[in-house]
């Protein structure tokens, strides 16, 4: 199954958190479950998310100290799932920037259901600003930069119109011919087949956490590239 989001779930709860697990799974969501404050501090350092869910009481902390945190380092959307169904709580986290609150017990189909509008949310946003997030990466189209984790990534003229191009057509796959076009003497020179698959490589290398498991630009076999 295609994978629709990179997720951080974050739930001390170890029998909640493996049955949301598999449904995340199930549903498209690429779930990485932490149970403390530490695992998740961890995890967001080394991967790059597109959301996050956060337990309240964890055996270490808060889920808001994560979610002060993660505000801090950008705008990935955070849904808070908890017990607490209280006012005071649910204005508190939505004050710290919270997309939204799911209280205990809940159904998965209505949790996947909020998941995924809060994850369109999101990126409508960003996409009508001029700016679009992968987890830690960053375009703004508006300035012509690209940022990771709040630093400037320096790309070639090539390397970003290839991203450019890719990022305008989010979710479709272009073909080989349809990326050469649209790089097609940037700089001058003339682009191949090949120079193709080098600048892909190269562009992994400054974006992707893994380049050689990449989870923003995706190959699609047979047909091309999407991200």
């Amino acid at each position: 199954m295609e994978t629709i989001a990179r997720l951080l779930l974050v739930e001390d709860d170890k029998n909640i958190a493996l049955g949301l697990e598999y449904s995340l799974r199930q549903e498209g969501f690429d779930a990485v479950v932490c149970g403390s404050v530490a695992s998740a501090v961890q995890a967001l350092d080394e991967t790059a998310f597109d959301m996050a869910v956060l337990d309240l009481s964890l055996p270490d902390g808060t889920g808001y100290e994560l979610c002060r945190l993660i505000k801090q380092r950008g705008d990935m959307p955070v849904v808070f799932l908890t017990a607490r169904d209280d006012e005071v709580n649910v204005v508190m986290g939505l004050d710290m920037g919270a997309d939204d609150y799911v209280t205990k017990p809940f159904r998965i189909r209505e949790l996947i259901s909020r998941l995924r509008s809060v994850l369109r949310r999101s990126r409508k946003t960003a996409a009508g600003r001029g700016v679009y997030e992968y987890g830690s990466i960053q375009v703004n189209t508006a300035e012509g930069k690209v940022y990771k984790n709040g630093r400037d990534v320096f790309l070639t003229a090539l390397e970003y119109r290839l991203l450019l191009n890719l990022v305008n057509n989010e979710g479709h796959v272009l073909s080989r011919s349809q990326l050469l076009e649209g790089i097609w003497d940037v700089s001058g020179d003339f682009v191949n087949d090949n120079t193709l698959t080098v600048y892909i490589k190269r562009l992994r290398e400054k974006i992707e956490d893994d380049p050689q498991n990449p989870v923003i630009i995706k190959t699609v076999r047979g047909l091309g590239y999407r991200v």
